[in-house]
């Protein structure tokens, strides 16, 4: 726990619980209330309140001998995430793989989770390639990158190949044509296990990147999840005003790149 952050203890494992179940975490059972303590760092009494809080929402539900299990929310619709244009995105991923370190932290093949086969556009369970990856600038570490590949794409590359080029090259060279991205910026906590990774406290704030980039016949090819300290990494955006004069809009180009 973040010990001077404004906020009750009980409250940050609310947000951090929450936020897994969001994820699809533990479709088949949360774990005990003494192993989240232990987890956390607070007393049982703490996770039991933030458990009530969830229950209270309809998150989980809550059943004596029986445990605690998520709650599966109704299908609605989603927001549209913002699409950020794929102009530049290769060169500034490539650039900055050339001014940092990377650490593989996970390699391996299995069957995709419900949430990642259906932003791949999978079959359920269908295989993929899941990376864990920490890159790290001169001053420590600068971002936690979870990736996963339908495993045909990912067929010629491994643990060694992603230890030393970014993923979308090395799709590049397996000739995938990269046609296009769409992008989700947002804010995260950080658990215990990103937490220990990145160097930081549980609970505090991360910058949170979510990215599918797709093939040019707008297939997907690769589905991102990105954790990055805010004080180690910026998203720098120039905007330039288009339009005829009575209806000029801005349009932006990205440039992700670490804080000096």
């Amino acid at each position: 726990m973040v010990r001077d952050l404004p906020l009750p203890k009980y409250h940050q494992v609310y947000l951090l619980l929450r936020q897994r179940l969001a994820e699809g975490a533990w479709a088949d059972g949360l774990p005990a209330e003494p192993r989240l303590a232990a987890e956390f760092g607070v007393a049982r009494v703490t996770v039991r309140r933030a458990l009530e809080a969830l229950a209270a929402e309809g998150l989980i539900e809550r059943t004596p001998g029986r445990g605690t299990v998520p709650v599966r929310e109704r299908a609605r619709a989603q927001d549209e995430p913002v699409r950020a244009p794929l102009e530049g995105l290769l060169e500034n991923i490539v650039t900055m793989g050339l001014r940092t370190s990377v650490r593989v932290v996970e390699c391996e093949r299995g069957p995709a989770p419900e949430p990642v086969a259906r932003a791949l556009g999978l079959a359920p369970e269908a295989p993929v390639q899941k990376a864990v990856r920490v890159r790290a600038t001169r001053e420590g570490p600068l971002s936690h990158i979870t990736t996963w590949v339908p495993a045909g794409l990912a067929a010629g590359f491994g643990r060694r190949e992603l230890a030393r080029k970014p993923i979308l090259v090395l799709l590049e060279e397996a000739g995938v044509r990269i046609g296009g991205a769409t992008q989700t910026v947002s804010a995260r906590l950080a658990d215990a296990t990103v937490a220990a990774l990145l160097e930081v406290a549980v609970g505090s704030a991360l910058l949170s990147v979510s990215r599918r980039v797709s093939d040019d016949r707008g297939r997907p090819v690769q589905w991102l999840q990105g954790l990055y300290r805010p004080d180690r990494y910026r998203y720098e955006m120039e905007l330039s005003r288009v339009g005829r004069l009575d209806a000029r809009v801005w349009v932006s180009r990205e440039s992700p790149s670490p804080a000096r």
